[in-house]
């Protein structure tokens, strides 16, 4: 399906204007009463206004522009035709009647969800279960909603079995024919004498059920999939609605995901990315060696082709890039620092290293300790010294 601003024609900056200006056009063009018995119109017609159903709301649109163009874009509720006489005043010049009445039945309102699936599910085309609370044909009058054994339906009285009253209307294209719900049969066509004692002449009850949705191989967070008629139930025998099924895709323990691409970052130390070496690495189909060349730098990328994301709808895979981090390491022994001391002055590495405040302190005590020494030892010769001075004779 083609994305909505597409369908309408607009920018995805167009303003309400822009955007209200565009379906008026387009809405004319294709309403069935313009085009009898051209479904393709119809089609048109209809998704014209799903469109405009999104686009024209600030928190749907805003929602649909977060989730992206997904296949069947954002999820539509409400009638078509109400839409179209919100825009244009009521009715359409020409009269006709949505469709509806007697014997046809309501289509089931659709629904959403939203699942959180794993990088694996996403890459595998995984089948999940989703329990939903939605409303199902009752189970005593079959979504009739008379009771079982009565007399059933009869055809409404005040529209006749259409669904639907006419009115006249005033608007910009002058007198027009208006078509309403009729109030008697809430546009059923059919009213009834005795009603479901278990659905309260409803036709559907709310239950809690699981729905499967299969996932395509290589989907991605912020899409969306239709499941068809696993909504809410239709009335007298309308199709049930829609599910749409928004996807989050689950943080990895390994790996980040850039499209069709996965990314994988690899510690390595100072001494193995100057030597070179081999490392294990893990990839969504199992463990794997990769060698790194003496001397490999910081942020070098290297490349697994084929080890990434199915391409959604396309043949073929991603890549996985892998990432080189040098690790400097932390609290180095004595030993380690007179090693890498060493390593600077044969390769001509100046090192400045700064004098932390232990060092200071230790360098004022050895100082205090030598002064000390030395005091004590020169005091001790003048001693001896005096000791074999001759006396003075008095």
């Amino acid at each position: 399906m083609s994305d909505f601003y597409q369908l309408l024609g607009v920018g995805r900056d167009a303003d309400n204007s822009q955007i209200k200006t565009a379906y008026r056009k387009l809405a004319l063009q294709y309403h069935p009463d313009r085009n009898p018995g051209n479904q393709e119109a119809e089609d048109k017609f209809k998704s014209i206004n799903e469109a405009y159903a999104v686009l024209a709301d600030p928190q749907k649109r805003a929602r649909y522009d977060r989730f992206g163009s997904a296949d069947e874009g954002a999820q539509f509720q409400g009638d078509i035709f109400d839409i179209f006489a919100s825009v244009f005043g009521g009715g359409f010049a020409g009269g006709g009647v949505r469709p509806g009445g007697a014997g046809q039945g309501q289509a089931g309102e659709s629904l959403e969800t939203e699942v959180r699936i794993t990088l694996e599910q996403a890459r595998e085309g995984a089948s999940l279960e989703v329990e939903l609370e939605r409303l199902a044909a009752c189970d005593r009058c079959n979504g009739e909603r008379a009771e079982p054994g009565s007399e059933g339906k009869k055809t409404c009285r005040t529209c006749s079995g259409v669904g639907q009253v006419r009115a006249q209307a005033q608007s910009f294209f002058g007198t027009v024919v208006t078509a309403q719900t009729c109030p008697e049969c809430r546009g059923l066509g059919e009213t009834i004498t005795t009603p479901c004692g278990k659905c309260l002449g409803s036709g559907r009850m709310r239950a809690t059920d699981a729905v499967t949705i299969s996932l395509p191989r290589g989907i991605d967070g912020g899409y969306r999939l239709r499941v068809p008629r696993q909504g809410n139930a239709g009335i007298d025998g309308g199709p049930a609605g829609d599910l749409y099924v928004y996807i989050e895709l689950e943080p990895h323990e390994h790996f980040t995901r850039d499209g069709d691409d996965l990314h994988y970052q690899l510690g390595v130390g100072m001494a193995q990315a100057a030597l070179g070496s081999s490392f294990e690495v893990p990839t969504m189909e199992g463990p794997e060696i990769v060698d790194l060349p003496p001397g490999t730098q910081p942020g070098t990328v290297l490349r697994l082709r084929g080890k990434g994301m199915p391409r959604l709808r396309h043949i073929g895979m991603g890549d996985q890039l892998i990432t080189v981090r040098v690790d400097v390491p932390k609290g180095l022994s004595a030993r380690s620092r007179d090693l890498l001391h060493d390593y600077a002055a044969e390769v001509g590495e100046p090192i400045h290293e700064r004098e932390t405040l232990l060092d200071k302190l230790k360098g004022i005590f050895a100082k205090r300790v030598k002064v000390a020494k030395d005091g004590a030892t020169d005091s001790g010769k003048d001693g001896k010294a005096a000791a074999k001075e001759p006396t003075e004779a008095r």
